[in-house]
C-alpha cells in the first residue's frame, strides 16, 4: 500500500519585529542568516525536504525573490503563493488548501522556527498521519522545559484510537503564575503552530468557523494570476479581493472552535526564535553565561556576566563590566537591552516607525532579485552605494529623471548599456551615466560583480526609476 504523500506548506509571513535591528520588515528574521551561514527559512526548507522535497511557500509579494533564491540554493523547486497583503495564518493556510487537491495531506509550518533534529521532526509528523487521514486537524505540541510566558499552551485530552490525543483546549500566552501551574499539572505542551490535515478538512472547518475569511480566499484564489520569473512559478491571488479579507490567526479563527483536533507531542529541541533571549540560547555560553552570535570574532566580553553580543558588522563590539544585557550591533542601528525586556523590542520598532525612521523597516544593505546594494554614504545631493550583481544577472533597462551616476568596477566583469553604447568594464575601469540616459548593468561573468556607484542630483529616491525592460516582472 502506497502512503499518501504529505505536502509541506511553509508560512513565510511575519515581520519579526522582536528581533530588530537584525530583522526588519524588508528582511524579516526568516530570511536573515541567523544560524551559522543559513537563514531560518533555508533550514526549514532543508528539514521539510525529508518529508517531501516538493513543497509550497506562502509569502509576501515583496519577499518573492528571497523565497525563490532560498529554494534555488537548496536545490529544490516549490510552488510560491504570493499574498498581496498580510492577513495572518488563517488566510495564508486557506490559500494553500485551495491550491491543493481536496484529499491532499498538507503540513503547515512556520518559516522561522529552529528544529535541529530533522529526522525526529519527520518521525513526529508521521505519527499524525493516521489521525489526519481520519479527518482530524493534527497539531504538534512541544514538551515544555520551563514555565514560559512567551508561548501559548495546548492542554491534552483523552487518548484517541489513532495513537494521538484530543486537544482539550488552547491556552493563550499566560501570566507567570499561570504558566507555573500549567507546567506543574504536567498535561500541557507548548503550541508550536504546526498543523497536519487534508486540504478539504481545513477548508470545511474554515467554512464552518470563519465563513467570511473562507469566502474572501475562495474569491481571491478564483481570480488568481500565474507567472514565471527566473524559472520560478508564482501564483498571485486577486489583490482587491484578498485585501478585503479579515486578518486573523488560524488558532482564533478555527482551532479554538473546532471539535476534531488531535495533538502529537514533540520531545526534541525546538525554538520559535521569537526574542533575542531565544537567539542567545542557541549559542554556547562560557562559564559566566556570556554568549555571542553573528560575526563572533568581532564580539568581545571583558568582566561581563550573562551578556549576549550579536555582531552583524565588521567593527569590534566590546562589552565591559556588563551583566544581563543584550547587545545587537548592525551597520546602521544598535540595540542595548536588559534581558528582562527582550519581549518589548517590538515597542522600539513602533516608536521608530512613529518617528518615521527608515531604520525601523529597512536595512542599509538591501536584497534585490539580481543581487544587493549597500548605501554607504548619503548627503543632500549625493549617495554612494556598493552594488553586487550575481553571475548571469542584470538590473532593469532604466533611466532616472533627477540623478546622474558614476560606476567604478571593484571586482568582476560588468556589461554596461549606456545609451546606444554597450561597454565591457573590468576591475578599476569606470563609466558615467548622464541624467536621463537609458542604461543597464549586467554581470556576464561566472563570478560576482561588485561596483561602487556615486549618484548626484536633486532627488535620490529609489522611486526615481523608469523601467523599460525587466527580467523580474517589475513595472
Amino acid at each position: 500500500m502506497t502512503l499518501a504523500r504529505i505536502t509541506p506548506v511553509i508560512l513565510c509571513g511575519g515581520s519579526g519585529t522582536r528581533l530588530w535591528p537584525l530583522s526588519r520588515k524588508s528582511l524579516p528574521k526568516q530570511f536573515v542568516p541567523l544560524i551559522g551561514e543559513k537563514s531560518l527559512l533555508r533550514l526549514t526548507v532543508e528539514r521539510l525536504a525529508l518529508v517531501n522535497p516538493a513543497m509550497v511557500c506562502v509569502a509576501a509579494d515583496e519577499h518573492r525573490f528571497l523565497v525563490a533564491q532560498t529554494l534555488h540554493e537548496a536545490k529544490l523547486r516549490g510552488t510560491v503563493i504570493l499574498e498581496p497583503s498580510a492577513r495572518n495564518t488563517a488566510a495564508a493556510m486557506a490559500l494553500a488548501a485551495l491550491a491543493a487537491q481536496p484529499a491532499d495531506l498538507l503540513l503547515f509550518c512556520p518559516a522561522d522556527h529552529h528544529i535541529p533534529d530533522a529526522a525526529a521532526f519527520a518521525a513526529m509528523v508521521e505519527q499524525g498521519r493516521a489521525a489526519a487521514l481520519g479527518g482530524a486537524i493534527v497539531t504538534f505540541g512541544v514538551a515544555p522545559s520551563f514555565p514560559s510566558t512567551a508561548y501559548g499552551y495546548i492542554e491534552q485530552g483523552a487518548e484517541r484510537p489513532d495513537g494521538t490525543r484530543n486537544v482539550q483546549r488552547f491556552i493563550e500566552k499566560p501570566q507567570a503564575a499561570v504558566a507555573q501551574q500549567l507546567l506543574l499539572a504536567g498535561n500541557v505542551l507548548w503550541n508550536g503552530g504546526i498543523f497536519l490535515c487534508e486540504a478539504q478538512v481545513l477548508l470545511q472547518a474554515m467554512q464552518r468557523h470563519a465563513p467570511d475569511i473562507y469566502a474572501s480566499c475562495v474569491a481571491a484564489w478564483g481570480a488568481a494570476a500565474k507567472d514565471e520569473v527566473g524559472g520560478q512559478t508564482f501564483f498571485r491571488p486577486d489583490a482587491a479581493l484578498f485585501n478585503a479579507c479579515r486578518s486573523q490567526s488560524i488558532d482564533y479563527a478555527v482551532m479554538e472552535h473546532h471539535d476534531n483536533v488531535a495533538v502529537v507531542p514533540f520531545n526534541g529541541a525546538w525554538s520559535d526564535v521569537g526574542s533575542w533571549n531565544a537567539v542567545a540560547e542557541l549559542a554556547v555560553a562560557d562559564a559566566l553565561g556570556n554568549r555571542a552570535g553573528g560575526e563572533i570574532a568581532h564580539a568581545h566580553h571583558l568582566k561581563t556576566q550573562n551578556t549576549y553580543i550579536h555582531a552583524a558588522g565588521k567593527r569590534p563590539v566590546v562589552a565591559l563590566g556588563t551583566q544581563d544585557l543584550l547587545i545587537i550591533d548592525t551597520p546602521d542601528a544598535l540595540l542595548v537591552a536588559n534581558v528582562s525586556h527582550a519581549e518589548a523590542v517590538k515597542e522600539v520598532v513602533a516608536k521608530l516607525e512613529a518617528l518615521d525612521a527608515s531604520e525601523a523597516l529597512h536595512h542599509r544593505r538591501v536584497a534585490r532579485p539580481w543581487g544587493w546594494y549597500d548605501s554607504v554614504d548619503m548627503g543632500p545631493r549625493h549617495q554612494v552605494k556598493r552594488i553586487g550583481v550575481n553571475p548571469g544577472a542584470s538590473l532593469s533597462l532604466q533611466m532616472h529623471h533627477h540623478r546622474a551616476e558614476h560606476w567604478i568596477v571593484v571586482s568582476g566583469t560588468a556589461e554596461v548599456t549606456n545609451g546606444e553604447s554597450v561597454l565591457i568594464l573590468t576591475e578599476n575601469q569606470s563609466t558615467y551615466i548622464p541624467l536621463g540616459q537609458t542604461h543597464r548593468l549586467a554581470n556576464p561573468g561566472k563570478v560576482p560583480l561588485e561596483i561602487i556607484e556615486v549618484q548626484s542630483g536633486s532627488y535620490l529616491g529609489e522611486d526615481d526609476i523608469v523601467r523599460f525592460e525587466d527580467n523580474y516582472g517589475r513595472g
